[in-house]
């Protein structure tokens, strides 16, 4: 589908004129690729020209009042090349517009984001950059390929509730976009907070941030915190994530972490709430602290992560204006990871080396960058030292440590750990925040759970739809039998005889059903039901069905009256 930027370098192809700024790449990609196969074989001229003359060419004129444009546009492309999110949101927002309004949004709106995301990533990086905005609007994480419908229910929404326009909701996208690329790319922000987001986003990948950061990086535009509170905040968001990873705690909660994190924000005291809901998570949420995270950092295999490299070259770079840049070295085993050790190596190590080779060889103590891996190989650690371009001659701050040691064993390792583990508590800091403060913020809730919940207290619920298919379906799931009771959860609703035969979570766009069945006990021949064993969904069972409206719930009741029966089954197998 063709851009303003197509447009514009095709007619300056065509006129044989110098391409325009933001040319387009695929235009051009797409010329050079006829013109080099032309150059090799003159025959193909003919091909061509009998394949153009086979084009035809639509024109399809609308009528705005009876005609649905949108859906026109998707029947159409329907059998082609699969329609990105962006393709999508772009043509509902502005083909049933006036052309003249239509021209003018765009041009305003939409293309400065075109040349915002650049050519190459636009269509994934504006679905991830939606998917981010349609969370903190929605409160609701929406899938990626669900992202145009999250976006329709989102203006449906701006229009109904706060009497606006597409145009409003246009130039709220707008100003969002401009904090997700300054976000990801640490590009037009200050040069204080570049090496935090380069980071995050360059480095470690911890695009789960996002749609808190969107919202911190609004608030500093509105002025509601400054620069040296922002870069604190975006330390503590890096410090969160990094020392989980570290330590190993499960990443699944993260998304719902940082998706509903804003809401708990005093805006008159910023920094000290975003540290206030820092300390109110708890168990598999928790901001691990200074004993754990150095804990971990001695012990942890840091070798067989993903994060190996990033590590070493933050620990190498922080404070630094000479960067060392990723892929100019290789990570380096000072102990070598390799069983059969020489004498030396033994000897070093003392009579318990395989133990402790077994437990440091990966670890941070134990690991360095150098550009001599191969030559280095598994020399005893004096010959790795005094060697052309040795430990002792290296420019790595990494190896300041070694230049000087005369052995390398348990105790050296230990030493190391202990260095670099100061030193990352220096990049990654710990909360600095007084736990009987919570109650200053409100937040002594989320450690004292509420024990009883209602129907009430589920915020999708309140909206209309998702509550029409909610109502019908629990008509269906009572009628199966006088057993069968409703109890209301925090986060979902659970049916249950003995115990839960399906759990109900309400969503921004309808119901998740969690069924306590397998996959293989269930006949799906519409594919509703997706397999969620070892995924960590809330709710009991293995499968999971989207039901987003009434008309579906005769197909999802075959289902769900299975598991009803099995619990039934099992039950009457019990001795009495």
């Amino acid at each position: 589908m063709l851009a303003e930027a197509d447009k514009e370098t095709l007619f300056s192809l065509v006129s044989n004129r110098p391409y325009p700024a933001n040319s387009s790449e695929k235009i051009i990609e797409n010329f050079e690729f006829f013109a080099s196969k032309l150059a090799k074989n003159s025959k193909s001229v003919i091909d061509i020209c009998n394949g153009l003359a086979k084009l035809v060419i639509v024109d399809i004129s609308l009528d705005r009042i009876l005609d649905e444009p949108q859906e026109i546009f998707e029947s159409m492309n329907s059998t082609g090349k699969e329609l990105s999110q962006a393709d999508l949101i772009r043509n509902y927002a502005l083909m049933s517009l006036e052309p003249k309004l239509q021209t003018e949004l765009y041009s305003k709106y939409w293309r400065p984001m075109e040349i915002d995301f650049g050519q190459s990533t636009y269509d994934q990086e504006f679905d991830s950059f939606m998917r981010n905005f349609l969370t903190i609007k929605m409160n609701e994480i929406p899938r990626i390929s669900e992202v145009f419908d999250a976006f329709k229910s989102h203006t449906e929404n701006v229009k109904a509730n706060a009497g606006g326009s597409i145009e409003l909701v246009l130039a709220d996208v707008h100003r969002f976009s401009k904090y997700y690329v300054s976000i990801i790319n640490a590009s037009d922000v200050d040069p204080k907070i570049v090496p935090v987001l380069q980071r995050l986003f360059g480095e470690f990948k911890y695009t789960v941030t996002v749609p808190f950061l969107l919202n911190v990086f609004d608030d500093f535009q509105n002025q509601d915190l400054d620069l040296a509170d922002l870069l604190q905040v975006l330390n503590l968001v890096e410090s969160y994530v990094v020392r989980r990873a570290i330590c190993d705690i499960p990443t699944n909660s993260m998304n719902k972490t940082f998706a509903e994190f804003h809401k708990y924000i005093d805006k008159s005291r910023y920094l000290d709430s975003v540290k206030a809901h820092f300390a109110s998570l708890q168990s598999y949420r928790r901001f691990p602290d200074e004993a754990e995270f150095v804990d971990c950092l001695g012990s942890k295999d840091i070798y067989h992560t993903n994060m190996k490299e990033n590590l070493l070259l933050t620990l190498e770079n922080v404070g630094k204006k000479e960067r060392v840049l990723k892929g100019q070295y290789t990570v380096e085993h000072i102990l070598p990871q390799n069983p059969n050790l020489s004498e030396k190596w033994i000897s070093d190590l003392g009579p318990n080396w395989q133990a402790i080779q077994a437990k440091y060889v990966h670890t941070l103590g134990n690991l360095t960058l150098t550009g001599y891996n191969s030559e280095y190989s598994d020399k005893p650690f004096m010959e790795k030292r005094d060697m052309k371009n040795g430990f002792a001659s290296s420019p790595i701050s990494l190896n300041e440590n070694l230049r000087n040691a005369t052995v390398w064993n348990e105790e050296t390792i230990q030493e190391r750990a202990k260095q670099l583990a100061m030193k990352a508590l220096q990049i990654w800091p710990n909360l600095d925040f007084d736990l009987s403060r919570l109650k200053e913020f409100g937040l002594v809730e989320n450690i004292e759970e509420k024990e009883e919940f209602d129907l009430e207290d589920h915020e999708f619920l309140q909206r209309e739809k998702v509550r029409l298919v909610f109502d019908a379906l629990k008509t269906e799931i009572l009628r199966l039998g006088n057993d069968v009771t409703m109890n209301v959860k925090k986060h979902w609703i659970s049916f249950r005889v003995d115990s839960p035969f399906v759990d109900v979570i309400p969503k921004a766009l309808g119901l998740r059903l969690t069924v306590n069945l397998k996959m293989d006990e269930i006949e799906d021949p519409q594919s509703m039901a997706v397999d969620i064993s070892g995924k960590g969904r809330w709710g009991i069972g293995d499968v999971s069905i989207n039901l987003r409206s009434v008309e579906d719930i005769p197909y999802v009741m075959k289902i769900i009256q299975l598991s009803y029966a099995k619990q039934e089954s099992d039950l009457k197998a019990i001795p009495k």
